[in-house]
């Protein structure tokens, strides 16, 4: 089974050259380095480095470039290159390194019994080039081998360990960037979410009065044009203001928007300050409105999202009065307190008896979405007495 060197990539290193070039291309680098120093290191008592030890050198040197593919079968062909170099009486200092390499790559690719096998083979044959030096004390061919197996298992286990924790980290950093891709567009479908439920408010509040004042406007246009007059005014102003906030939401999608824009828009946002405007547009459609806001003196200011979640809530809990409770008179009744602001929209539109009420629809759905967003809380429904509430309830950090 092909294997690659633990934290590399077919074409990784070295100017992007796959993996077996690199392999090929370093066994044979030190095969060259060691049939060199083969003929510049020619010492006494020992076999001459000729063409048959040249030829020795190839066959324990090359097999690591198959090292990375086949770990064990590259040990186990050095090793026996080595041992049939060391029989011919060639001076056995040359050719240790092929078998001190392989083993490394076992170790770094194959740990456990493997690593284990290979060490006790290249300790054998580390031995035996000590056994053919006989100016070697006893000692020193014993201890040999095993600071060779020593040294090899911590460089080996060092960079095996490097390369688990690369490989951790490759994990590591695909995830993270997975979660990045999964926070990305969680934040594109909030925003859609939040500029949709932006959007039926703008739009079903101001096409309610406009609906309502074009019904009036043509049932009164030749006998009351003064009262028809009224209103295709508030019919203009509906759509004046819808006009406003719509750019002000798409505001919002345009990309390299400077602040002057910014600030321009900003100030379309509405809010509390702005109730009294809601107010009269509503009661021009002929819906009696009463509103009473309760607070200690002075009154914080809210937040720029609370203030519009409040805004917002009071705008749709007046839009369904105008679409489904008839005649009816409405009450608005906002009380800050501190810690929190509250809101309470009340008609005595037709009993509940009498009217059946509509399936929550986007307007009650989108209310929900918004005050749970700050964490708030919102109760509706019917009215034993007759008509429909809306109880909202939001927190307001306190300012030291």
């Amino acid at each position: 089974m092909r294997k690659s060197m633990p934290g590399s990539t077919p074409a990784d290193r070295f100017g992007g050259l796959s993996t077996p070039v690199v392999d090929a291309l370093f066994a044979s680098g030190v095969t060259v380095a060691t049939c060199l120093a083969g003929l510049a290191y020619q010492p006494a008592d020992w076999r001459p480095f000729d063409g048959l030890a040249a030829l020795m050198g190839c066959l324990t040197c090359l097999p690591l470039a198959a090292r990375r593919r086949w770990p064990m079968s590259a040990l186990l062909a050095t090793c026996a290159g080595y041992t049939g170099y060391l029989q011919l009486g060639y001076p056995p200092s040359l050719l240790w390194w092929g078998p001190v390499l392989g083993l490394y790559t076992v170790v770094v690719l194959r740990p456990g019994r493997w690593a284990v096998a290979g060490s006790v083979v290249t300790a054998a044959v580390v031995g035996f080039s000590g056994v053919k030096a006989p100016a070697l004390p006893p000692l020193v061919v014993v201890i040999q081998p095993l600071l060779v197996l020593a040294g090899v298992w911590v460089l080996g286990g060092g960079a095996r360990a490097l390369a688990d924790r690369n490989r951790q980290l490759a994990v590591l950093t695909a995830r993270l960037r997975q979660e990045q891709r999964d926070r990305a567009r969680h934040a594109v479908a909030e925003e859609r979410v939040r500029i949709a439920r932006e959007l039926h408010d703008v739009v079903a509040h101001h096409m309610s009065v406009i609906s309502v004042q074009v019904g009036l406007a043509r049932y009164v246009f030749a006998s009351d044009p003064p009262t028809a007059r009224t209103a295709l005014d508030t019919i203009a102003g509906a759509g004046r203001e819808a006009q406003q906030e719509m750019r002000r939401l798409l505001m919002v999608l345009r990309v390299g928007a400077d602040e002057e824009d910014a600030g321009r828009f900003g100030a379309l946002v509405p809010g509390l300050a702005r109730i009294g405007d809601l107010v009269d547009r509503v009661r021009a459609t002929g819906l009696p409105v009463e509103v009473e806001v309760r607070t200690a003196d002075p009154v914080p200011p809210l937040p720029a999202h609370l203030d519009l979640c409040v805004y917002r809530v009071i705008q749709e809990s007046l839009t369904n009065v105008l679409k489904h409770a008839g005649p009816a008179t409405a009450t608005v009744t906002v009380e800050h307190r501190p810690g929190a602001v509250s809101a309470r929209i009340v008609d005595d539109g037709r009993g509940v008896v009498e009217q059946s009420w509509p399936e929550p629809g986007y307007g009650l759905l989108g209310m929900r979405e918004r005050v749970r967003l700050y964490g708030g809380t919102l109760s509706t429904g019917p009215r034993p007495e007759g008509g429909y509430m809306v109880q909202l309830t939001l927190p307001v950090p306190v300012r030291s």
